[in-house]
């Protein structure tokens, strides 16, 4: 679908400029992107009015924004002012995720960079031919040795660092607020093997509850074990005065017979909020607290 924009974009600069850079740093700017354009040139400005968009869902920050393509602090600036200004939107919106996990990987992407600078070389694309590789490395040694842009990279990680920092801390605020609006409970009896099972979750004013099959992971070294956890949904129940969380479990039991005695939690939120994008990740990170305090 194409949109007709009400103004255009105004641009300045001292040589010819092509609508291709423009479409570029409209994007960086706006998180638009071009699929058409006019173009007009008026003395020194350069005038572009955008005929067609389309907004992306999920502006994602590359994994290797640091040190993809030209290494300059004002456009680094850009391109990281624009992901936290669609950070900033999910978040008025009470939708935390995929920011929020996103945000924590690039926050500590670069406080280990910045503790070690050598990382920098795995902020570079690895998907390379052999050739390009070995060019790689003489470029990264070149970087490493060159103060100028060494002390770039540094000016930008130095802004970045805080930027996300403080998103991240709204982000942490507003998930603490999510899980204080939650409680979770076992529905019947506890069963002692927790790491299968079925998790229900609903929220106000719906009156259906949602019904997930869990299975955890363990993994980690003899001295810090960590818990992973998938969800399958099942189906949908509604709970009724004859049709209670407990009957709902016995349906559960009867019809998945690989499961004769599963460990089932129920999960209420006394608020509604995204399903997707905020009380599910809350809902498993929950669950995952859970089980690991049943099986301590």
């Amino acid at each position: 679908m194409s949109i007709s924009m009400p103004y255009p974009f105004f641009w300045h600069f001292s040589d010819s400029f092509s609508v291709l850079w423009a479409a570029k740093m409209i994007k960086i700017l706006t998180g638009v992107r071009m699929r058409s354009a006019k173009m007009a040139d008026c003395h020194n400005w350069t005038i572009f009015r955008i005929i067609g968009y389309e907004k992306p869902l999920f502006m994602k920050l590359k994994d290797n924004w640091l040190t993809e393509g030209l290494i300059d602090y004002e456009y680094k600036k850009y391109v990281l002012l624009a992901y936290l200004k669609k950070v900033k939107e999910s978040f008025q919106r009470v939708e935390l995720y995929p920011f929020l996990s996103d945000m924590v990987y690039h926050y500590r992407n670069l406080i280990a960079i910045q503790a070690n600078k050598s990382m920098i070389y795995d902020a570079f694309p690895k998907e390379l031919s052999s050739e390009d590789l070995k060019k790689l490395e003489v470029n990264y040694r070149t970087i490493l040795e060159d103060d100028a842009i060494m002390k770039e990279l540094e000016s930008i990680i130095e802004f970045a660092i805080p930027q996300l920092k403080s998103h991240l801390d709204e982000g942490s605020v507003i998930y603490e607020y999510v899980e204080s609006k939650c409680e979770i409970e076992p529905v019947g009896l506890t069963s002692l093997a927790t790491n299968d099972g079925y998790l229900f979750i609903t929220q106000p004013p719906e009156t259906e509850t949602r019904i997930f099959r869990y299975r955890t992971t363990i993994f980690g070294s003899s001295t810090d074990t960590l818990r992973g956890i998938n969800l399958q949904y099942v189906f949908r129940e509604k709970r009724t005065l004859s049709n209670s969380y407990e009957k709902m479990k016995l349906k559960l039991i009867r019809q998945f017979k690989d499961l004769p005695n599963p460990a089932t939690f129920l999960i209420i939120s006394r608020l509604k909020f995204p399903f997707t994008a905020t009380l599910m990740p809350v809902a498993k990170r929950m669950l995952v607290k859970q089980v690991s305090k049943a099986a301590a």
